[in-house]
């Protein structure tokens, strides 16, 4: 409905009548309950606010949300990732998008938690457990960009979707199962491979919790670090507290061995055993290896081992608290289940049983990239949550499906020295991973990826930086080689080299 009335408030009527007639819209197995213009208010421009809730099943309740801005629309689609069990909508998300430009959803993925680490909504709840796995993620995104289309009068001309953690799984489970829904994709630390990150997690609680005498507690963190970096700084011929790539540090614990008293500054055997068995992975029963282990030299940075694996309180750890909520509520389906009972040969078998429909590891992306779909990934070196280098992992068996030739058309991985989970860490790792899209594609992955998207360019590098210091993030198997001369905190002062 249009007034044909002059001036500001024309456009003020105008917006407000037709972002109102959105709640009438009939979508499949959908449920729109409200629709509103909301004023601009604490830097946020004004936008016309959709609520809704998609019921594909019988166990089914998707609440999504989705901003339009009414003024200066980029038409671009945006898709907003959720963090851990996810479990809310994320306002801020959507915000930021707003802020720039773009027309954006989001969505709790069919349930509530209480800080994303809670799995109880999941017992006895199969298809909820779907929902989370893929399933409303995608039609977060169909109903999204149809919503968008009738507000505007057009659809959108390109859709993106980028987030990091469980948001980077739902980002790949895009790429695989839904290459139709998006242009470009950013997964950031991929929680991929869900079942067996899970299982590790166990396994590493099992491992520091067996007694008292195997947990590391924090203040030995930062001895364990300094001696890692002790013994691979200097690797990349650049001594700066980051190891370039940890994957290549031969560092041995024992060399913490207490040699007398017990002390913040040594470990002791059996601390020394556990720390072995945090970096070396998980292992079947028959000791292959099949998940990796965690990096050197993050152990005790801001967001390190401290948050996610040991702690004060290691019962309360972040990964503690994921993987029994995992075992208890989506696994066993029994909220007595104890973690001190763990056993690879039986709790992993088990947990792959819902593989199917959590882990993003098909590497077979033709579909995606036959559509002209274009993906980055990226991860921290040090990350405590998910090890670096299952990402790497997922990328070489795209390269093992798809080819190497034909991977780089349309795929590119971004390893970051020093950063942790999502974040944070000694290396530099601002790169504008977070948030809109927004700056230059030389120091904007979101950026970047939308270049390649629109013109063509792929990315080769891309500046990362912190306070007093920039460094070049190199596609990967490439790294940051220092060129022997200027500042070794100025990008320009590195190359890519293979």
């Amino acid at each position: 409905m249009r007034f044909i009335i002059t001036g500001m408030l024309a456009t003020a009527i105008s917006l407000a009548a037709d972002c109102g007639a959105l709640a009438k819209l009939t979508l499949p197995s959908t449920k729109l309950t409200d629709a509103a213009i909301i004023p601009a208010d604490k830097g946020i421009p004004a936008h016309c606010r959709v609520t809704g809730i998609i019921s594909p099943a019988a166990d089914s309740e998707i609440k999504f949300a989705v901003w339009l801005p009414a003024a200066d629309w980029n038409s671009k689609f945006l898709g907003i990732g959720n963090g851990g069990f996810a479990g809310s909508i994320s306002t801020s998300g959507l915000a930021d998008a707003v802020r720039a430009g773009y027309a954006s959803a989001s969505t709790d993925t069919g349930h509530t938690t209480t800080g994303g680490v809670d799995a109880k909504w999941a017992l006895n709840h199969p298809g909820k457990i779907i929902d989370f796995g893929h399933r409303a993620i995608h039609l977060m995104t169909v109903q999204g960009k149809a919503i968008t289309a009738a507000f505007y009068g057009s659809a959108p001309k390109k859709s993106y979707f980028s987030s990091c953690s469980n948001g980077g799984r739902q980002a790949l489970m895009e790429a695989q199962r839904y290459p139709e829904d998006y242009d470009g994709i950013i997964a950031g630390a991929p929680a991929n491979n869900w079942t067996y990150l899970m299982t590790a997690a166990a396994k590493n609680s099992a491992v520091t919790m067996r007694d008292t005498s195997f947990y590391i507690p924090s203040e030995k963190l930062p001895a364990i670090q300094a001696a890692a970096l002790a013994a691979c700084d200097r690797n990349d011929a650049v001594a700066d507290g980051v190891i370039e790539n940890p994957g290549r540090c031969g560092f041995d614990p024992s060399v913490l061995l207490c040699k007398g008293e017990d002390t913040k500054a040594c470990l002791t055997a059996p601390q020394a055993g556990a720390l072995k068995e945090l970096y070396a992975g998980l292992r079947d029963a028959k000791g292959k290896l099949i998940y990796p282990g965690y990096a050197l030299s993050g152990e005790a940075e801001n967001g390190g081992w401290g948050a996610w694996i040991t702690g004060p309180a290691p019962e309360k750890s972040a990964l503690f608290q994921f993987s029994t909520n995992f075992f208890k509520y989506m696994v066993h389906s029994n909220p007595d289940w104890d973690y001190k009972t763990f056993d690879v040969a039986i709790d992993l078998p088990a947990a792959q049983k819902l593989a199917v429909h959590l882990n993003a590891t098909d590497p077979n992306l033709k579909p995606f990239q036959a559509r002209g779909g274009k993906l980055i990934l990226y991860h921290g070196w040090c990350d405590a949550a998910i090890p670096g280098q299952a990402v790497i992992d997922y990328y070489d068996s795209v390269v093992k499906k798809m080819g190497a030739k034909s991977t780089s058309q349309f795929v590119r991985l971004f390893m970051v020295p020093g950063m942790q989970h999502c974040g944070a860490g000694a290396g530099p790792n601002n790169f504008g991973q977070a948030g809109a899209p927004r700056g230059s594609a030389a120091s904007n992955i979101a950026a970047a990826l939308e270049l390649w998207v629109e013109k063509g360019t792929a990315p080769e590098q891309i500046v990362a930086a912190r306070p007093g210091r920039t460094r070049p993030l190199c596609a990967y198997p490439k790294t940051a080689k220092y060129k022997g001369s200027g500042s070794t905190d100025d990008a320009a002062s590195f190359e890519c080299v293979q």
